[in-house]
């Protein structure tokens, strides 16, 4: 209780909590509220109509109902995200608590590793990694994955090799607990906070990068509702029909800006030097 009390006097941790449940509510019900009419069938007598009574946001240069696109858009973003930040955790997690518990070689092996991918751009990585397996929206979500898990990795194995310092784990190898019991059951835990703050952040990261994708032609094919797609086949009706690209465009930028204030919100209230120097 005392936690939450915390979390709502942060007031732009709320409002990026609220944005995440409004777009996640936006997804669950878009199905509901958007026929699959207005999102896929387009009506070429109604091309770049501005927004109306009819059209909340327009339509766009093939007649399709833009803001029944973005509402079902929200659920790609919102998947893609998430099989992203899932993927990148089932390999970073593992590695950094590894490398971070153990002084073999193999440790050094995985952090080089993780180095090796933290000196390359994820976006100039993840463009290589998709041209390699193919265009479409699962191999971008893909190559997320296998370019986001070193962030895991390396905060993961800082926090396992403060936590290995401790004097409960000298502890628990004098009585005999086996490495996997201490990792898994100890030693986890304690690194699980720094975890899930990335992992929230990640989610605004990947949506945008995934908006990158599709912009570049990499990630999501027509006639998916992707707002990066959406952006790159509206961009030549600029400035005129301005609707077309303005409204998938704020969507990104709402999205990633509720991801983002609710994940710096969970790190103030996990991280008790924080909570100490306000």
């Amino acid at each position: 209780m005392l936690i939450l009390i915390k979390f709502l006097r942060d007031v732009p941790a709320v409002l990026g909590a609220v944005i995440v449940l409004s777009v996640a509510a936006l997804a669950v019900v878009a199905p509901l509220v958007a026929s699959p009419e207005a999102v896929f069938d387009g009506n070429l007598l109604e091309r770049l109509q501005p927004p109306s009574s009819v059209h909340l946001f327009g339509t766009d240069n093939l007649g399709r109902d833009i803001c029944a696109r973005v509402m079902v858009g929200s659920r790609g973003a919102l998947l893609v995200a998430l099989s992203v930040v899932v993927l990148a955790v089932a390999i970073g997690v593992p590695a950094g608590l590894y490398a971070g518990y153990t002084t073999s070689w193999g440790s050094e092996l995985v952090m080089r590793i993780t180095d090796v991918f933290l000196a390359v751009p994820q976006l100039i990585l993840a463009l290589a990694i998709a041209q390699l397996i193919g265009k479409g929206l699962e191999s971008a979500m893909v190559a997320l994955g296998l370019t986001y898990w070193p962030f895991f990795c390396r905060t993961v194995y800082a926090e396992t090799r403060r936590v290995r310092s401790t004097l409960f784990v000298d502890a628990l190898e004098g009585i005999g607990a086996s490495r996997s019991r201490i990792l898994m059951v100890h030693v986890l835990p304690n690194v699980a906070s720094p975890v899930i703050v990335r992992a929230t952040i990640g989610m605004g990261f990947t949506i945008l990068t995934t908006a990158v994708l599709g912009f570049l032609g990499i990630g999501a094919t027509p006639p998916m509702p992707d707002w990066g797609l959406a952006i790159a086949e509206s961009r030549e009706y600029l400035p005129d029909s301005w609707w077309a690209v303005t409204f998938p465009g704020l969507a990104i930028l709402a999205t990633v800006l509720g991801f983002n204030l609710l994940g710096d919100g969970l790190r103030d209230l996990v991280d008790p030097r924080l909570r100490r120097s306000r």
